[in-house]
């Protein structure tokens, strides 16, 4: 409102608004924000100065209150008299009242770019270019309402078609010449246009004839306009009424044409009309003259050079009503754009934004990703075996090694998942202190040496510990875990997991293994590296804050409340708003209401929300993804709740559990494969086709992941909690390649990816998280299958 610019205005004039940063410019809207906590406070004293100003301002200055008052008075005297004038632009005061809020221009980068253009849009054109100095509406106008109204003023459409012959001469009407074939396009499919044309003839009501090198059809009524624009003799049973002269025939013709087209150049109607140039040109001015029609450049530019692949500079024209039409389409569609998304949208910004549609490789890679997913907790068991290798390709567990051991990465325990798995984060070595959480402290004698010599000592092996204590290795080990799940203990590369998840070799199946070296270091699993104790966190409580709140944005690019609570963040969403707030007001993020049916306070990085909603609607092919359950490119079940499944279905409801998965279809949830891949849930829609097109979109997915090595077999026990030879998926896994048995639908790794997944031998990391065994390097008994 006025007052409150003028607020504004007189609270900077009075130093009431410092910036935070005198070098820097200040955001428009972030003074108003804070100009609107500074009034919020103030009104409640009717006495403050800046007020009193304001209200000064306003009445005398602005609006002459006292002025108005005596011109009312002379008015009520009748000695002013008050005519009313309807005028094409307004008035120079209301011009001014219109223009109060200029800065939304100056200040366009503020805004992402569709609120822009559609603030820009709302404003009429004419008054822009006397503002700005610009007319120039290319990126503001868009293409598909343009090429949408030219269809439409052409009658192009399928809305309106032709039907007879009254039709066909109502269209010549509007849009002027045609020939036979445009008349087709115009009307019902296998409509008999040669007769209507005829039928026409006969009734003298349209006659052909020849234009722009071509045979056209005109109506009667237009016999004079075009005689003297274009010199076209009519029949000589035409009425005599309707062969009055025309004295404005040329321009009759060009404006009936700008009002049936988009943007055109005069080139464009000089090769319809078949007119020379200097003719059109002198129609236009005239045209332009009388203000029907604008001049600017109206064409996005990819128009531009699908039209007229010569170039060229030549300014657009277009007729005044068509260009409104054309703002209140591009305007409806904006404003569209600017609506929340719907919650599968924000599942495929998920997917886009950690990279999963394209895999990346290299070391670099893997430690861009640890950069993104720092700080969150991941289950061990699902870290190297789904959630790195679906976005470095291919994934090396001994890459991973490496980043540890060069210290370019640290790992922390966040909280144990029963005795052989839990939840790590990974950090980069210099974020670490500013985003991990105090560590708890492990209570007891033999954590409290531990700690001791890892503090004197710095890192140790696990024999140089049980030296160094005298503790027998089982509890030696037990400990040292009890302090990695504290965040007290790390270790130097992540072999101890991998062997931890592995557990005791197995007596099952016989395997041997020329393997690099025979250990001299016996220990239990889990014992192997070195440990040493992790850095204490350091910053101020505002500086870990504004850490952790860059790294929740860089993670999600969309961050809402629901996300920060299922990661699990000491303090929850609290912990980080205030810096949230504060990075809104530096530019450095945007909050508005970008996904429906969350909560009104989300936050986006800049040219996130852009991205997401341009991922509005789904792909045209729309793509399968299989994810661990707590992946955290996952939304289901964190910023999203899983959906419902409907009537009749069992009650069992999916969980971002250790081992389970999820498939997404186009973002959206069409099955919950979980922990032990042995019941699986489905999400299908209802309606045909797009039911079959998911379930074999489902069964694809999960056929894949064996063919892919993820897993040597899958067998399906449960399919919504029936044998799945009764559901409907039955014909789809069969053709996949799933085998019917008595205990489900099993489908079993090609041999050639079989034989790369081999497990390690005793004495060797093994598990979900061991180390690649080469084909080469394994040798299998005779006697064994």
């Amino acid at each position: 409102s006025l007052f409150a610019a003028r607020f504004r205005e007189n609270a900077a004039r009075a130093l009431l608004l410092p910036r935070r940063h005198p070098g820097r410019r200040t955001p428009l809207w972030a003074q108003r924000k804070r100009a609107g906590d500074l009034l919020a406070v103030a009104k409640r004293f009717g006495s403050f100065p800046i007020l009193l100003e304001t209200y000064r301002e306003c009445l005398r200055d602005v609006f002459d209150l006292p002025g108005l008052t005596d011109l009312l008075r002379r008015v009520k005297d009748r000695r002013v008299r008050v005519v009313t004038a309807d005028t094409r632009t307004p008035s120079p005061f209301a011009a001014s009242l219109l223009f109060a809020y200029v800065a939304n221009f100056i200040y366009d980068s503020d805004a992402p770019a569709a609120e822009r253009r559609a603030q820009a849009l709302s404003v009429d054109p004419a008054q822009l270019r006397e503002l700005l100095g610009e007319s120039e509406l290319r990126e503001l106008l868009d293409p598909e309402a343009i090429e949408d109204l030219e269809r439409a003023l052409q009658r192009l459409s399928s809305r309106h078609p032709v039907r007879h012959a009254d039709g066909a001469h109502d269209l010549l009407l509007q849009l002027g010449d045609l020939t036979a074939a445009e008349l087709a396009a115009r009307s019902l499919p296998a409509a008999p246009v040669e007769g209507w044309l005829e039928q026409l003839r006969r009734e003298r009501r349209a006659f052909p004839a020849p234009i722009g090198g071509e045979d056209r059809w005109i109506a009667a009524e237009d016999a004079a306009r075009f005689r003297d624009a274009l010199g076209v003799l009519p029949p000589p049973d035409i009425p005599s009424e309707l062969l009055a002269p025309a004295p404005r025939a040329r321009i009759d013709l060009v404006s009936r044409y700008a009002r049936t087209h988009g943007p055109f150049r005069a080139e464009d109607v000089e090769r319809r009309l078949g007119m020379d140039y200097a003719t059109v040109q002198s129609a236009l001015d005239a045209l332009l003259d009388e203000e029907r029609l604008v001049e600017g450049k109206f064409l996005p530019a990819a128009l531009v050079h699908a039209r007229y692949p010569d170039g060229g500079r030549e300014r657009e024209l277009c007729d005044v009503e068509v260009l409104r039409g054309l703002k209140r389409r591009s305007l409806a569609k904006l404003r569209k754009e600017v609506e929340p998304v719907e919650a599968p949208a924000l599942a495929r910004l998920q997917i886009s934004w950690h990279g999963l549609d394209a895999p990346r490789s290299g070391l670099d890679s893997l430690l861009s990703v640890v950069e993104q997913l720092q700080g969150a907790p991941i289950p061990a068991s699902a870290l190297a075996r789904d959630v790195l290798p679906a976005r470095v390709r291919p994934f090396k567990p001994a890459d991973l090694d490496l980043l540890a051991a060069a210290g370019e990465i640290v790992w922390r325990g966040v909280e144990p998942i029963g005795p052989r798995d839990g939840r790590i984060a990974l950090y980069l070595a210099g974020h670490y202190p500013l985003l991990a959480p105090p560590p708890d402290k492990t209570e007891g004698e033999l954590p409290r040496k531990i700690r001791d010599i890892l503090g004197r000592k710095g890192a140790s092996f696990f024999a140089d510990l049980q030296a160094a204590t005298s503790a027998f290795p089982a509890d030696l080990a037990a400990a040292l875990w009890s302090m990695v799940w504290a965040g007290e203990v790390t270790n130097d590369t992540l072999a101890p997991l991998r062997s931890l998840l592995a557990g005791e070799p197995s007596q099952g199946r016989r395997e041997r293994i020329a393997p690099a070296f025979r250990s001299r270091r016996p220990g239990p699993p889990g014992s192997e590296g070195r440990w040493s104790l992790l850095p204490a966190p350091s910053g101020t409580g505002t500086e870990r804050s504004a850490a952790l709140a860059q790294v929740l944005l860089a993670r999600h690019g969309v961050l809402t409340r629901e996300a920060v609570h299922a990661e699990g963040i000491p303090g929850g969403f609290a912990s980080v708003y205030e810096v949230l707030k504060r990075m809104e007001e530096t530019g450095r993020a945007r909050r508005g209401y970008f996904v429906a049916g969350l909560g009104a306070t989300q936050f986006a990085l800049p040219g996130a929300e852009e991205r997401l909603r341009s991922l509005r609607e789904p792909p045209d092919g729309p793509q399968t993804v299989i994810l661990s359950a707590t992946d955290p490119a996952n939304p289901y079940g964190a910023a999203l709740a899983w959906p419902g499944r409907g009537e009749g279905a069992p009650e069992s409801r999916p969980q971002r559990a250790a081992g389970s998965h999820v498939v997404l279809y186009g973002g959206e949830l069409c099955g919950y494969l979980a922990r032990g891949d042995r019941t699986l849930l489905t999400f299908l829609p209802a309606e045909e086709p797009e039911r079959t097109r998911r379930a074999r979109a489902l069964v694809a997915a999960l056929a894949a992941l064996v063919e892919s090595g993820r897993r040597r077999a899958l067998l399906l026990e449960q399919v919504d909690g029936d044998p799945p030879g009764l559901s409907a998926l039955a014909p789809y896994l069969a053709t996949a390649g799933f085998s019917p048995g008595q205990q489900g639908f099993l489908k079993r790794a090609p041999l050639e990816v079989t034989g790369l997944r081999l497990r390690a031998p005793a004495g060797m990391p093994r598990g979900p998280l061991g180390p690649d065994v080469d084909a080469q390097d394994v040798a299998l008994d005779e006697d064994e299958p």
